[in-house]
């Protein structure tokens, strides 16, 4: 809204309202999404929970067996990207305060906690990491990604990976308005399991928050929840007519794809 960016001059027509509507329809963007993102990180959370304690034990996310050995230096130190997943967990265990966390540490002192315990604490970002270094051909792997209705456990993991850097950015309070993605989501989708583009996106729909909002529509509305996360996003828009939704990535014609409808 200026026309000088030196100078930060406005346009004569911009009043204050138009920058407040902006800041107000960005807001309770992020409040709609949040909801999403909650049911999304329950959903892998459990499914990660219940799929690999079944095959594995419940401290299966400590065998080194059932992770890719791929490593990275931090600090000087290289470690398997495993270990450093394990790190951070370790950090969010410490640290919690959840009573049930609070009884284990009591109870069992200096004994690992089993993964209906310490996976519920975890971040989106840890359990995201968590997938992303298990074995691509560990069965459950692939089960994870179908029950939430990917084939492509590398497309899921890309998936988790742009929904967390998302959902940080939400928990900070920053603006998603024109914001380019440091995390994109792949969006070729073979046999997609619901509703989904018919045409590939444009670069701009990639760079910006549109591609990992669309593969939140998507998950929402395949793991069997109400459509509102989409009728509320929608109805937003539809609210706020002189906001240019582009800037999020929304282009013309967007609501014509099958997902969108």
């Amino acid at each position: 809204m200026q026309s000088d960016t030196t100078l930060h001059l406005f346009y004569p027509s911009v009043c204050f309202e138009d920058v407040l509507e902006r800041y107000d329809f960005d807001r309770k963007l992020r409040l709609i999404l949040f909801g999403g993102i909650e049911r999304i990180e329950i959903a892998v959370r459990t499914s990660l929970i219940y799929h690999l304690s079944l095959a594995y034990g419940g401290l299966w996310y400590l065998n080194p067996a059932l992770f890719e050995i791929a490593s990275k230096i931090k600090n000087g130190v290289s470690k398997t990207t495993h270990l450093h997943t394990l790190g951070e967990l370790q950090k969010e265990f410490v640290r919690s305060q959840e009573l049930f966390i609070k009884d284990h540490q009591r109870r069992c002192p200096g004994q690992p906690a089993d993964a209906w315990k310490i996976l519920e604490i975890a971040s989106m970002g840890t359990l995201s990491k968590l997938y992303k270094s298990i074995k691509i051909n560990l069965p459950e792997k692939g089960i994870i990604a179908n029950k939430m209705g990917i084939n492509s456990p590398h497309v899921f993991s890309g998936w988790m990976e742009s929904i967390a850097y998302i959902r940080n950015i939400i928990a900070h309070h920053s603006r998603l308005w024109g914001r380019t993605m440091v995390k994109r989501p792949g969006m070729q989708l073979n046999n997609p399991q619901g509703a989904w583009f018919s045409q590939p996106l444009k670069q701009g729909q990639m760079d910006k928050p549109f591609s990992t909002i669309s593969c939140m529509v998507y998950l929402c509305c395949f793991l069997n929840q109400p459509q509102d996360m989409k009728r509320e996003i929608i109805d937003l828009i539809n609210a706020y007519p002189r906001v240019p939704i582009y800037k999020y990535g929304f282009f013309n014609g967007w609501q014509a794809e099958p997902l969108w409808k």
